[in-house]
């Protein structure tokens, strides 16, 4: 690997700003000073310094986003704020992009990563991988719907998988209800397709988690944060390098 992409991956700064670090022969090489941009370095073997501090290789990195609404599920858009630009330079510097989507005004877990296996192990439909959201619904959800969802709702253009439907509580006199619903797809508007067919609408809608990723109640909407080691050794058991 070309040393000054190492440095850009290891968060240090853009292609430019490394190359002046180098120049300023703040970066050593297996204590060697090194100031060549286009210098070839072994990044699991060869000890790279940068002030006297050893730089750890990253191949992968992986963010836990509390998305906020308004936001939208993209690494660039024209009109709207996307989730990148979230997130801070360094964050940005490792290229990453959103795992699946929520809609501009769906909140809640997103996962951000520059893995694409990962990427297309969760999102794959042959893996069935589970979300769960909480809704919170105009209409009183009942047994009956309970049941449409177990069976699988259809839509105009499809039929959705079998999928669980939990009646946390309903306020009679709001004529509202508040639900889980967990699917193992993630087709567009669904959740809100599966709801608006059993003649109710949903009013926020927030995903819980995503396969074996649970949302940080103490991320603050907007905030994120790297995984933690529990929750990288979960992403394992798709088979793919994390």
């Amino acid at each position: 690997m070309r040393l000054d992409k190492f440095l850009v991956e290891c968060g240090l700064g853009s292609r430019t700003e490394v190359k002046k670090i180098l120049k300023s022969g703040k970066v050593t090489v297996n204590e060697t000073i090194e100031k060549s941009a286009k210098a070839q370095i072994a990044e699991k073997e060869d000890t790279i310094t940068y002030q006297g501090q050893v730089l750890t290789y990253e191949k992968f990195v992986y963010y836990l986003l509390n998305k906020p609404k308004g936001v939208i599920s993209a690494t660039e858009d024209a009109k709207h704020k996307t989730v990148l630009d979230l997130l801070d330079d360094t964050a940005r510097q490792k290229e990453v992009f959103p795992v699946g989507r929520l809609d501009i005004d769906t909140h809640g877990l997103l996962l951000l990563t520059n893995n694409g296996a990962l990427a297309h192990e969760l999102l794959s439909p042959k893996k069935h991988v589970d979300k769960l959201y909480r809704a919170e619904v105009t209409g009183i959800m009942t047994a009956e719907d309970r049941n449409r969802f177990a069976r699988g709702i259809e839509l105009k253009d499809f039929t959705c998988q079998p999928a669980d439907l939990e009646i946390v509580e309903t306020d009679e006199n709001r004529q509202t209800s508040l639900v889980h619903i967990r699917i193992a797809e993630g087709k567009f508007h669904q959740v809100k397709r599966m709801v608006a067919a059993c003649g109710k609408e949903v009013l926020d809608l927030q995903r819980l988690s995503m396969g074996p990723l649970t949302l940080d109640n103490e991320l603050a909407l907007g905030a994120y944060r790297r995984l933690t080691a529990d929750e990288l050794e979960t992403l394992t058991a798709f088979g793919v390098e994390v």
